[in-house]
């Protein structure tokens, strides 16, 4: 499993799935305050920060695995607020062709990554992080919220096998970071159930 196929398959899995939102259904209720356009748009942003942060090489990396950096935005000042008004302009931003404005943000992200060397470190307001730990956090994304995005317009597909690997791997290594690991080892082996509402990223 490389992460450059891991990733790249996860942007395919999105693109995907946005051509197949239904016509008129960009309107309707996706994920918490969130519509289909503006979860689209949100998911978005794990193709077009790349380039952003690339824009802005940091001299050393601070954040040194994709958990890591997870729990660094999880542990930081509340951002839910935040998060969810940027998604909102992400949905605006995807104008009167979002599936077009989706294609040609994935063509642009896999053309830029050609470039990239994976040691590459990205200035983040997290930190410096290498682009080879960067890129999971972003696979991860992608996938999870594809998966919101079929649930959302009522579509079965099929997440590709590296993209979700990496993502499980991604929310093991969380669980241990934030002290979970043996809920949900006892949850995921039936012993135990989890509390209503948890989340390893909430």
């Amino acid at each position: 499993m490389t992460i450059r196929r891991a990733y790249a398959d996860a942007v395919d899995f999105f693109v995907n799935t946005v051509q197949q939102t239904p016509d008129g259904g960009w309107d309707c209720p996706a994920l918490g305050v969130w519509t289909v356009r503006d979860l689209a748009g949100h998911a978005c942003r794990s193709l077009t920060l790349i380039g952003e942060y690339a824009a802005h090489p940091a001299s050393q990396a601070d954040i040194h695995s994709p958990a890591e950096y997870f729990k660094n935005a999880l542990d930081g000042p509340p951002v839910h607020d935040s998060i969810a008004q940027r998604g909102k302009e992400a949905g605006l931003a995807l104008g009167d062709d979002p599936v077009g404005w989706v294609r040609d943000a994935a063509d642009g992200v896999l053309a830029l990554l050609e470039g990239m060397e994976d040691e590459a470190v990205l200035g983040l307001p997290l930190g410096g992080i290498r682009l080879a730990d960067y890129l999971p956090t972003r696979t991860f994304e992608l996938t999870v919220h594809t998966l919101d995005l079929a649930e959302a317009s009522n579509l079965k597909v099929q997440p590709p096998v590296q993209a979700m690997s990496q993502t499980l791997h991604i929310l093991a290594d969380l669980a241990l970071l934030r002290g979970h690991g043996p809920a949900a080892a006892l949850a995921l082996t039936g012993r135990h159930s989890l509390p209503a509402g948890f989340s390893l990223v909430g």
